[in-house]
């Protein structure tokens, strides 16, 4: 399975849901996370968790991005990117911001993490079900219980 950037982030804030969920999984399976997630876990890490993200990272598989992940990711970008179900993207520069505002707005990143899990035929496990609406993976959700 993969690991989303927004789970991983919990563990290292010490949310005490995230960590139990985590030790629920079964661990004959290795936890994976996308180098997506390494970037974008170095870019909100605070510096009091240097030591702690790094053994986190080091404790996870770290699946690349590959060219062939890649052109999945811009595949999901292009159908999903806009939110448009049907697959269509309005030329650039030609929404209005009413009506981007009122569609999914899936990132670049999401969809490579999606990529990843589609190309490793992966369940991702996430608490932001809603960035990956793409059919082509299996999704996880993830709640903690408040």
């Amino acid at each position: 399975m993969i690991l989303d950037t927004d789970i991983l982030i919990d563990l290292l804030r010490g949310k005490k849901e995230a960590r139990d969920f985590l030790f629920s999984l079964p661990a004959n399976s290795p936890h994976c996370c996308s180098a997506i997630t390494v970037a974008e876990i170095h870019s909100a890490m605070r510096e009091t968790e240097r030591e702690k993200t790094k053994e986190l990272i080091d404790s996870l598989v770290v699946l690349p991005a590959t060219k062939e992940i890649a052109e999945v990711a811009g595949k999901f970008r292009r159908a999903w990117g806009d939110g448009n179900a049907a697959g269509g993207v309005a030329p650039l520069g030609k929404r209005s911001r009413a009506v981007a505002s009122s569609r999914l707005e899936l990132e670049l990143d999401d969809c490579l993490i999606a990529a990843t899990a589609a190309a490793e035929g992966l369940e991702l496990v996430t608490g932001n079900k809603r960035h990956y609406p793409m059919p082509e993976i299996t999704v996880r959700s993830v709640v903690y219980q408040e």
